[in-house]
């Protein structure tokens, strides 16, 4: 039987779709559509149930040097053009790796303090991740306490180019998004693994970790609370975000969102395979001539050995909305007909379209009078050699074949990376806090 998150009841209150993802039972999709939410995210807002990803806390006085042991990104030489060292209120995206160098998970590490890191993985993967990282503190004696939080931690992600402007109707002290808060850092902290309530608070009282991370490739926010709060926690942002557009978003539109921003799911994308040759290589830390890496990892010496060979891992958009199923019935072939790997992700991106050889997006500044996006299916092949971008393949299952482009990258002008401050567009903060606080 599947697990459920505290928002359950109101997914169904709500008339959502229902199924299984990662052993919880989750909304794919609410009456207003799959198309409707995802294009809500590229022009207004939509907020998303993440309650099923799992918390995993480290700490101690060797809780980092375990996380550089264990996790691919170097911590020391992760953050801005500067590859300087995480700091508290940072963030950092990699995977936690096997000895053969395969995937058992991806994850967002976040430093909280000297001592203390929040790792972020997927549905289901809290315990595994959990006996892992404890498995090899114990080995090396390393002095380092790894608690499991699955279930204990609420997450909603809202996102959204109009996603700051609604924070600012909700926030109690929405003057913080007037301070830098760059791409992969938060604000707020946990105490006793909660987040504290000196740090930020929603004008209904409860706190949050507030982050600026997401996983649609989109401006946005995740926020971290006690499950305790999240229904009326959710009930206020969709109260304040109603004037912005923002819609209740499932699964199917996250899917969707993440694959035109070509971000993976972990145990599609990536999986049981060496993690390198792929588009998230800014996850390793390679040298500078790219020949070795910069500290040693758990599975480092697997992936050199795989560097350029083995299999490859491409981004590749179609010709139009039509998708093929995946599976291993599911292949790719060039022009004649030789089968070159398979179709990892297919999807269709609602929000770009092909006008002439370009691909553009709802949000490009150049768009055409009356552009009106079809939408392209898109994802990841995972080919026994590398192409170049701009290569044409055929993609098939047992009912279509279609062609394919191998892309470097799908979904033009994402705004996942804007500063706050430019996306901030709302004059009326103040009333709209005062009027959201009232309800409440």
């Amino acid at each position: 039987m599947s697990k459920t998150t505290p928002l359950h009841g109101l997914h169904v209150a709500l008339k959502a779709q229902m199924a299984d993802f990662g052993g919880y039972d989750m909304p794919l999709w609410y009456p207003a559509g799959t198309r409707t939410e995802h294009l809500a995210v590229l022009t207004g807002a939509g907020l998303f149930d993440t309650s099923h990803m799992a918390v995993v806390m480290i700490t101690g006085a060797d809780a980092r040097e375990l996380l550089q042991h264990c996790f691919t990104k170097n911590l020391d030489r992760c953050v801005g053009k500067k590859l300087l060292p995480l700091s508290p209120g940072r963030c950092a995206y990699g995977a936690f790796l096997d000895e053969a160098g395969s995937v058992m998970d991806d994850a967002i590490v976040s430093m909280i303090n000297e001592t203390t890191y929040m790792t972020v993985v997927n549905a289901g993967m809290g315990n595994t991740i959990t006996r892992h990282l404890a498995d090899e503190a114990r080995a090396a004696s390393r002095a380092a306490d790894i608690h499991d939080f699955t279930d204990r931690v609420g997450k909603i992600d809202l996102q959204g180019p109009r996603s700051a402007d609604i924070l600012a109707s909700v926030l109690a002290n929405p003057a913080i998004l007037q301070e830098p808060m760059p791409f992969f850092s938060f604000r707020g902290h946990f105490d006793g693994y909660a987040p504290e309530a000196d740090q930020v608070r929603l004008v209904n009282g409860a706190p949050v970790l507030l982050s600026r991370t997401g996983y649609t490739g989109e401006f946005g926010f995740e926020l971290y609370m006690d499950p305790s709060r999240l229904g009326d926690s959710w009930d206020l942002i969709m109260n304040a975000g109603a004037p912005y557009g923002c819609l209740p978003c499932g699964l199917a539109a996250r899917d969707s969102l993440r694959a035109g921003a070509v971000l993976p799911l972990s145990h599609q994308d990536i999986g049981d395979w060496p993690f390198i040759n792929h588009p998230w290589e800014h996850a390793l830390p390679f040298t500078e001539d790219r020949r070795g890496f910069t500290k040693r990892f758990i599975g480092d010496d697997a992936l050199l050995a795989h560097q350029g060979t083995g299999s490859f891992t491409l981004p590749f958009a179609g010709f139009d909305l039509r998708k093929v199923q995946t599976g291993p019935q599911t292949t790719v072939v060039d022009s004649k007909n030789t089968v070159l790997g398979t179709v990892l992700t297919c999807v269709t991106d609602v929000s770009i379209d092909r006008v002439e050889s370009q691909i553009l997006s709802v949000n490009n500044p150049d768009i055409p009078q009356g552009f009106r996006p079809r939408g392209l299916c898109c994802g990841f092949v995972r080919l026994t050699s590398p192409l170049e971008e701009g290569s044409i393949v055929t993609v098939k299952d047992t009912r279509r074949s279609l062609p394919a482009m191998i892309m470097k990258d799908i979904r033009p002008d994402r705004t996942a990376r804007r500063p706050v401050r430019e996306m901030l567009t709302s004059d009326d903060t103040h009333s709209h806090r005062v009027s959201n606080k009232s309800k409440h």
